[in-house]
């Protein structure tokens, strides 16, 4: 998609990125983590929390963010989505570059973490990202949680 401009989530955003949470339940997301979702919303865009969209012909259509923790040197990807009609057409390799190159920026983070499910963990293995722990059913019954990180530097 050539159209599609990333920018810093706006409150106005939450409704679309809510829209967008939906879409990807049950496969991606448990019903019962829309909450903790609606919550983050709320905290993004302060400094330790940036939080992009990605915007096509006016719509945001993806959605995706860091949480750095500069005393561990450390950040994690977080509630990275694209609404599932738009799935297969690289957005999520789009997001998930934008969001490598912010922590990338940093030169306080030196590891990203994420945790993602069975279904994505292997798109996340695509940029480096290592399995440190698998739970089962850790998000939801069949939802396993991939706990995974890639280090950044080698310092």
């Amino acid at each position: 998609m050539n159209d599609v401009v990333s920018r810093p989530y706006m409150a106005d955003d939450f409704s679309a990125c809510l829209a967008i949470f939906d879409s990807n339940v049950p496969s991606f997301f448990a019903p019962e983590e829309r909450a903790e979702f609606c919550q983050f919303l709320g905290s993004v865009n302060a400094e330790d929390r940036p939080y992009l969209v990605l915007v096509s012909k006016g719509s945001v259509i993806a959605c995706g963010g860091l949480v750095t923790e500069t005393e561990k040197r450390q950040a994690g990807l977080a509630w990275g989505m694209v609404d599932r009609a738009f799935h297969g057409q690289g957005l999520g390799t789009s997001l998930t570059q934008a969001r490598l190159a912010l922590a990338r920026a940093d030169p306080d983070i030196a590891e990203l973490t994420l945790a993602t499910s069975q279904h994505t963990r292997g798109f996340y293995e695509g940029f480096g990202f290592t399995v440190s722990k698998v739970t089962p059913d850790g998000f939801a019954a069949g939802l396993d949680r991939w706990d995974m990180t890639l280090r950044l530097t080698s310092a």
